[in-house]
């Protein structure tokens, strides 16, 4: 996780197997990232992460999408591997969120433009 103070978001790279512990404490650390440095946008790789992670889905969609969306949260960049299981959970992830506007990438430069598009930041 880094702090990008010049494009005013958070960036979150994920790495291998995703537990549900591992999910709901790098979320929320995140996310407390994101309201400390009072910025509404991140920019969330999971092209490493290895397998799915739908057994999350629940928590992710009904708890901490609501919690990150009161810390801030407007806008959601996800990089994903097309054709992969963690493809897979992204698309159940994008097709269920409410709390706040998300987009699926399948790499890095057109998720960038578009957050720099819909979240640019304050001079």
């Amino acid at each position: 996780m880094e702090t990008d103070h010049d494009n005013q978001w958070i960036r979150v790279n994920w790495q291998g197997y995703l537990t549900a512990d591992s999910i709901q404490e790098g979320a929320k650390a995140y996310t407390a990232a994101l309201a400390k440095a009072g910025f509404s946008c991140v920019l969330n790789d999971t092209r490493a992460v290895r397998g799915p992670w739908d057994h999350s889905m629940d928590w992710v969609i009904n708890e901490w999408a609501p919690n990150a969306a009161a810390a801030g949260m407007r806008y959601f960049a996800l990089i994903s591997t097309p054709e992969t299981l963690a493809d897979g959970s992204a698309a159940n992830f994008y097709a269920q969120l409410k709390a706040f506007h998300a987009e699926v990438f399948d790499n890095t430069e057109e998720a960038e433009q578009w957050l720099r598009r819909v979240c640019p930041p304050e001079k």
